[in-house]
């Protein structure tokens, strides 16, 4: 095992958990928000799985994502804007729990907990089939255009797997406020698809025709 980077890795996740967990239970006023923690659990033990399989079977492409950093202008302004959605969702879902604003029955938590672990397996089937997916907008050296399986049916499978992830998050946080900010990410999404398609279709070979292949983006026979 490489030990730098399952420190860089350990103290990502770490980091992560610390952070989540300021914004949900300082705003609540309480470690008893039954919901953050139930969140926290979904999140990140899946994510950590998924750190130790990359790290065996494929530590590149783990390093290439624990690195990644957007270089346009344009989809530092996405990052930008996703986080300020994801800060006011949590913040507003903690507040929701201390104020008891619109309480969300406990089994549409619990469904929306399940609709989240079924969009992480969605998400782990778009790594495994595409060797080349990154969290920043760029052609990479050799890349092919992946048109089988998930990318088939859309042409950003991991995109659809995001949105039933940031979708139920907010359910399972029980906040139906938090869930109405969280609507912002489809105008967000948007703009980085369109800005993603520009640069895939002047340096990679044959994507526009897959496009022509692929009609739709995101969600079948919707979007």
């Amino acid at each position: 095992m490489n030990n730098k980077l399952f420190a860089q890795a350990f103290t990502k996740v770490i980091s992560g958990i610390l952070l989540v967990g300021l914004l949900l239970f300082l705003p609540a006023g309480t470690f008893s928000y039954w919901n953050g923690w139930l969140l926290i659990g979904i999140l990140f033990i899946p994510m950590i799985v998924a750190g130790f399989v990359m790290m065996k079977k494929s530590p590149q492409l783990l390093q290439k994502r624990l690195n990644a950093k957007e270089e346009q202008s344009e989809q530092k302004t996405v990052i930008a804007l996703s986080g300020l959605m994801f800060l006011a969702a949590f913040i507003v879902a903690g507040l929701n729990f201390r104020f008891g604003w619109i309480v969300l029955p406990d089994w549409i938590v619990y469904a929306a907990a399940v609709v989240f672990l079924l969009g992480y397996i969605l998400y782990a089937e778009v790594l495994r089939e595409n060797e080349y997916l990154s969290r920043t907008v760029e052609v990479q050296e050799n890349q092919k255009v992946i048109d089988t399986g998930l990318y088939g049916i859309v042409r950003h499978p991991m995109y659809m797997s995001t949105i039933l992830l940031f979708f139920t998050m907010p359910i399972v946080l029980g906040s139906a406020l938090s869930f109405v900010i969280m609507l912002a990410y489809i105008p967000i999404i948007s703009k980085r698809i369109r800005n993603e398609e520009l640069i895939l279709e002047e340096g990679l070979e044959g994507y526009s025709e897959y496009k022509k292949r692929v009609r739709y983006k995101v969600i079948p026979f919707i979007w």
